[in-house]
């Protein structure tokens, strides 16, 4: 019977990273599944989504419960967010999954560069 401890470790991870920096989860979970998960590039992106989902409802709820959040202050860019999953969810078939790859590194390169200034 195969071990379940290195996904509950990556999970454990994404949703730690998530829980600190408000968001993030993802960016450990990815590159994590990627390497262990034996997916196809295309389960890969939606597995990743189908976990993290989850993860930021709980982080969200911690953040709510303890004061953190003023929800009409996140109430715009939860209504734009919403659209804008709707929106890559429709495009997800039709975009390549190379392409996806250099957006996404592009994505943390920028962010990381921000963060640092």
């Amino acid at each position: 019977m195969k071990s379940n401890w290195p996904a509950r470790i990556a999970g454990g991870a994404s949703g730690l990273a998530n829980g600190l920096f408000g968001g993030g989860g993802g960016m450990v979970f990815l590159p994590i599944l990627s390497r262990w998960g034996r997916l196809s590039p295309r389960k890969l992106y939606a597995t990743c989504v189908g976990v993290i989902f989850p993860v930021c409802l709980v982080s969200a709820a911690v953040y709510v419960w303890r004061g953190g959040v003023s929800l009409m202050t996140a109430l715009p860019y939860l209504m734009g967010g919403l659209i804008g999953g709707f929106l890559g969810g429709r495009l997800y078939g039709k975009v390549s999954t190379k392409f996806l790859k250099w957006l996404f590194a592009a994505f943390l390169f920028y962010a990381g560069v921000k963060y640092l200034l």
